[in-house]
């Protein structure tokens, strides 16, 4: 198992969810993290937690982006570990009363959850291959991008969500297979039902009625499962170019 204590890591989305509890769980190993969120408060406070650093990046932007990589190179060193949680989930059937998909929303939730990712974990690896290696393997560095069950069993509605997660499933294996002769490894991670800040503003029956269509455990996922799952996927040296689902053997029904 690889060890990547003292290295630097980044988490984009690490303010809240998903991304916060990859960052705690991230500092706990050792590394040092930086946070990249467009929400300058929670990001810094939740950064200031865990003894690391904090970027205002907004993932859509290049300049952004390279300016955010900029600051954790500055603070922590080239990054080893990148972890992309960054994402929207906006909601629209393809027609609605005779109306259109808005072209806006499809265009924004592809901007943030597709092109974001594409864009950090480009630049990203061009830092991480530029790096020495640190295991005789040659390994330089980890990409761990956030996928969706929704890019297999999109539900209605979920048009712009499922086509942008989809993406992500999909560049999984070419990245990896671009990144292989220079050490980084590519993997992604398709988490079911778990309980995020958006699930969290819905009534507990809802939760519950949620979780309860999760064969086994038949609960919503913590994010801190997320965590560990991606933090597995940096030390297991021969996890690459996969898409793991990680939703209890859920499959989503059309609605």
């Amino acid at each position: 198992m690889l060890d990547w204590s003292g290295q630097g890591a980044i988490v984009t989305g690490g303010a809240s969810g998903l991304g916060a509890a990859t960052a705690t769980r991230l500092a706990c190993a050792g590394m040092k993290v930086t946070l990249f969120d467009l929400n300058a408060d929670l990001g810094a406070a939740h950064a200031a937690s865990i003894g690391g650093t904090y970027a205002q990046v907004d993932v859509t932007n290049d300049a952004s982006v390279s300016d955010g990589i900029a600051a954790a190179v500055a603070a922590h060193g080239a990054p080893r570990v990148l972890v992309n949680c960054a994402g929207i989930a906006g909601a629209a059937k393809t027609v609605s009363r005779g109306e259109p998909h808005e072209p806006a929303l499809f265009n924004k939730t592809i901007a943030v959850n597709l092109i974001g990712t594409f864009n950090v974990a480009s630049q990203v690896a061009a830092q991480m291959v530029g790096a020495d290696p640190i295991a005789p393997d040659g390994a330089r560095g980890v990409i761990v991008n956030t996928a969706s069950v929704a890019a297999f069993d999109g539900q209605v509605g979920q048009l712009a969500y499922a086509a942008s997660k989809a993406g992500v499933a999909g560049m999984t294996l070419p990245m990896a297979r671009d990144l292989a002769d220079k050490g980084v490894r590519v993997c992604a991670i398709a988490p079911g039902l778990f309980l995020t800040p958006m699930l969290e503003g819905l009534p507990e029956d809802v939760q519950a009625s949620l979780g309860a269509q999760v064969p086994f455990p038949s609960r919503l996922g913590d994010p801190a499962e997320f965590a560990e799952m991606a933090l597995h996927i940096t030390q297991n040296p021969m996890l690459n170019g996969e898409v793991i689902r990680l939703d209890g053997a859920i499959r989503m029904a059309p609605r």
